[in-house]
């Protein structure tokens, strides 16, 4: 490998900040005192990415190598075949988020915009069918009301979740997602490898069984990221409890909707991100 190239591999471009600390309220089943603290999280960032000044798409991601992602994901969205033909990629303030503005060389370039995308079903990165930033999803806000959650409630849920994966017992491959009536009690439990997937399965068998989203909670095995919030706030629900770690825009729009977070959720203890109010602790009583 010439110098040169392998300059080229370790440059690094960041535009915005990778990482965020947030206060946290550390809480401990058995224990009276919750702690207060601060924790690092991932920065999920909405990046549009544009060709010929034409939006093509939206996907979320950490604000870092955002032209190394720019080559990609043209490549193997087969808008290119090779490096060549990607003229430049700038970077740039959106509404929102960013925008990698892709300058493609002029036959590519007709050959993309005679082309309409058809997008498949998949089991991760961004927010499919969306191409622009203004179109980024955003619940409507619900007036949630005021039912409290024992702390005991939630972590009976959280013992439950691991028997109740039966496909995960299988594979070790899917996420979960569940809904726990105010005791803690899993009332339905739906699996799949696209944690999004999960989650709007759940979601959809609420929604045929009449569920009224004010009488239990989420609980999702994966991290939680924007859109797992949105689609909880869109059924209605107000507290959402994730066994990984939030991001930052999560946790925004988790304030946002005046929901409840709770995540990195163990069988001893959890982290309240936001609605700390709905929750009732044992220093509560």
């Amino acid at each position: 490998m010439l110098p040169s190239e392998r300059d080229a591999l370790n440059e690094t471009d960041a535009p915005a900040p990778t990482s965020r600390r947030v206060p946290t309220l550390v809480v401990a089943y058995e224990d009276p005192a919750p702690r207060e603290g601060h924790r690092d999280l991932a920065v999920e960032m909405p990046v549009n990415l544009i060709y010929g000044s034409v939006p093509y798409a939206v996907m979320m991601t950490t604000p870092s190598d955002l032209v190394d992602f720019a080559y990609g994901f043209s490549l193997t969205e087969g808008i290119v075949e090779a490096a060549e033909e990607i003229r430049s990629v700038r970077v740039e303030d959106g509404d929102g988020g960013l925008r990698l503005i892709v300058d493609l060389a002029p036959g590519r370039l007709r050959e993309h915009l005679a082309r309409k995308r058809a997008i498949s079903g998949r089991t991760g990165c961004g927010v499919c069918g969306i191409d622009d930033l203004a179109a980024l999803p955003k619940a409507e806000p619900r007036a949630h009301a005021a039912q409290l959650i024992e702390i005991a409630s939630i972590q009976r849920a959280l013992l439950g979740m691991g028997e109740a994966q039966v496909l995960n017992h299988t594979t070790r491959a899917v996420h979960a997602a569940a809904w726990a009536d105010r005791q803690g009690n899993l009332l339905a439990v739906r699996e799949d490898v696209g944690r999004h997937n999960g989650l709007d399965k759940l979601i959809g068998a609420l929604m045929r069984a009449g569920t009224d989203a004010s009488d239990g909670f989420v609980v999702i095995t994966s991290r939680c990221s924007f859109e797992m919030v949105e689609k909880t706030a869109t059924f209605g629900a107000a507290v959402l409890v994730a066994i990984s770690a939030p991001t930052s825009l999560a946790i925004d729009r988790a304030r946002l909707h005046d929901m409840t977070l709770c995540a990195i959720a163990r069988s001893d203890t959890l982290t309240v991100f936001s609605g700390r109010d709905r929750l009732l602790l044992a220093a509560d009583r």
